[in-house]
């Protein structure tokens, strides 16, 4: 017989979570010293999930279904309708495979050479007298490395605008009020801009190079052997554009690292690919991204002595699961060398979502997320001198994304 699953007792727990926003599954399943509690958010009952076994649970497709999980603001804004993260079955798999059709070695190699090439440009460009925030510059160096890569036409006087609106899909999903509207409004306009080049490729108004994605998913045909709709073809481009856009994000927490972490900062001066790497993984293991995973129980079904009962909304604490002690070793400190020969597996490391790659809903732009991140490391510790003025490097928990307030400001920089 099931037992009684522990519970957050007490009204709507909708206003904590964004109070807390990140510690909120933290918080309660520390209280509750359990790593499954039951809750209500939004109206409706919610199941919260934290650690690599639940993470197991969560990515189970025979168990959880994504199409109706995803609030409709965060539809509107940061997905998309109709993206792949809130596919199921076979259309599930049909879109994830034109996705990883692109993250080949070849690929890698040309974004960490883009990544490079325009953070080059763009300290060439600033003013040596000007103080530039790491978090707004990335933004502007990561639209063009997307746009290149994936054959999206992008003017030189069009860049910092679109930026902004890219940007907004990935800042407004939490928000209320003025900022929500503002992405929603940034998705429209953004649907808008590529389904015209999408019309442009399939009508031959342009020609982008055969092995780009906008070119891929223009002719991609779907299960049914049907062309994509124009639309979903702009949604998934924009799949493309937002998150690797978004790593400027963690491109602030590289700089909040180095500053909170000098003695770490200094095992990088002239270090390899892997001492870059554990930086960086300990950098997207500390500080937090996107805070949870949302699914639907799809069936009846018990695990570890509780029931789960069909159509309940489930949260998967990402945030929580990279920092759970029974997967990490002193997880509350910074700590590159604790990936030194670690073993991954689809559950324990999960910043972006977990699960498998070509099947699951592993997030397909990971290994973008780790070159791009990897080579901006590199550009700053071995490629740029520069100075860090005195700033707020504080952040919030409820702030989704979390970016020191300051946005990492730097000055006096010059090549090395």
């Amino acid at each position: 017989m099931a037992q009684n699953m522990p519970e957050d007792a007490g009204f709507d727990r909708t206003l904590s979570v964004l109070k807390e926003g990140y510690e909120f599954i933290m918080n309660r399943s520390e209280s509750l010293n359990s790593d499954v509690f039951e809750t209500r958010i939004m109206g409706e009952k919610a199941i919260c999930l934290t650690g690599s076994e639940a993470a197991e649970l969560f990515y189970d497709d025979t168990r959880f279904r994504r199409r109706d999980a995803a609030p409709s603001r965060v539809e509107k804004t940061l997905f998309g309708k109709g993206a792949v993260q809130t596919l199921d079955g076979e259309q599930h798999r049909n879109r994830k495979a034109m996705l990883m059709s692109l993250m080949d070695n070849e690929a890698m190699e040309e974004i960490e050479m883009l990544v490079l090439h325009y953070w080059q440009q763009y300290f060439e460009e600033a003013g040596s007298l000007e103080t530039v925030e790491l978090y707004e510059a990335a933004k502007v160096v990561f639209l063009q490395v997307a746009a290149k890569w994936t054959g999206v036409p992008l003017e030189e006087s069009e860049t910092e605008e679109r930026a902004a609106q890219i940007s907004d899909l990935f800042e407004s999903p939490a928000a209320l009020g003025l900022q929500h509207w503002k992405g929603r409004r940034a998705r429209s306009e953004a649907n808008d801009w590529i389904e015209g080049l999408v019309e442009g490729v399939r009508t031959g108004a342009f020609e982008v190079d055969n092995g780009k994605a906008l070119h891929t998913f223009s002719w991609h045909r779907d299960e049914k052997g049907e062309l994509l709709d124009k639309g979903i073809v702009a949604v998934e481009i924009i799949n493309l554009l937002r998150p690797m856009t978004a790593v400027s994000v963690w491109v602030a927490m590289i700089g909040l690292a180095m500053h909170e972490f000098p003695e770490e900062r200094e095992k990088l001066t002239g270090a390899g690919e892997e001492r870059l790497e554990w930086f960086i993984q300990e950098v997207r293991r500390y500080y937090p991204f996107f805070p949870f995973a949302a699914a639907r129980t799809d069936v009846d079904f018990e695990w570890q002595g509780y029931h789960f009962e069909e159509g309940t909304l489930t949260l998967l604490d990402l945030y929580g699961t990279n920092r759970h002690p029974a997967d990490w070793v002193h997880p509350e400190t910074f700590m590159p060398e604790r990936f030194e020969g670690w073993q991954q597996t689809p559950f324990n490391f999960i910043p972006q979502g977990g699960g498998d790659y070509d099947f699951g809903h592993r997030c397909a732009g990971e290994f973008v997320t780790i070159v791009m991140m990897r080579a901006t490391l590199d550009f700053l510790v071995n490629r740029l001198e520069y100075d860090v003025p005195e700033q707020d490097f504080s952040f919030e928990f409820n702030d989704i994304p979390a970016v020191p307030n300051d946005k990492i400001k730097i000055n006096n920089y010059r090549s090395k």
